[in-house]
């Protein structure tokens, strides 16, 4: 086991000292923290995630995809399978108030939102059999997996 001796982080920027007395280590700890706070989890205060999480999970007979879109018409959501690939596309329409539309420079009533995920399924799929449904919010891609390639026995007659 080898020992790491601590040492503090060097000053950004000069501090007076109050009435002689050093500057304190955990002074700016808490800008510290903000900020790398800020930095990690920034796009979490945006007012539609880029992406959206997706769960995958499989049974013997399919893998199922199941990803949560609440506030979405059926219509908004696109589903494409593509070389063992399955994306979610959807757009999220949303009328804004009149002031609000003033105040962008045109007119507009309704913003919208595009986002997508792509996910890897891989090549065992039927893809003339996948379905997909969307109820309360959560759209769920089921994908029937091919039948595995079964040894045919062949009886040779002899004369």
């Amino acid at each position: 086991m080898r020992l790491v001796r601590y040492t503090y982080p060097a000053l950004r920027h000069a501090a007076p000292s109050f009435g002689g007395l050093p500057r304190s280590p955990w002074s700016g700890l808490d800008s510290e923290i903000n900020r790398l706070f800020e930095t990690a989890l920034g796009g979490f205060g945006a007012p539609t995630p880029a992406r959206f999480a997706v769960d995958l999970f499989e049974d013997q007979a399919n893998t199922y995809v199941r990803a949560e879109l609440p506030g979405l018409n059926r219509e908004d959501i696109n589903v494409e399978m593509t070389d063992g690939d399955l994306t979610i596309a959807a757009t999220r329409r949303t009328q804004i108030s009149a002031t609000d539309a003033a105040a962008k420079d045109n007119a507009r009533a309704i913003e919208s939102y595009s986002f997508s995920r792509s996910v890897s399924v891989g090549d065992n799929i039927q893809t003339d059999k996948i379905g997909a449904g969307y109820e309360h919010g959560v759209l769920t891609v089921t994908l029937p997996k091919r039948e595995p390639a079964q040894p045919k026995k062949i009886t040779v007659a002899v004369k």
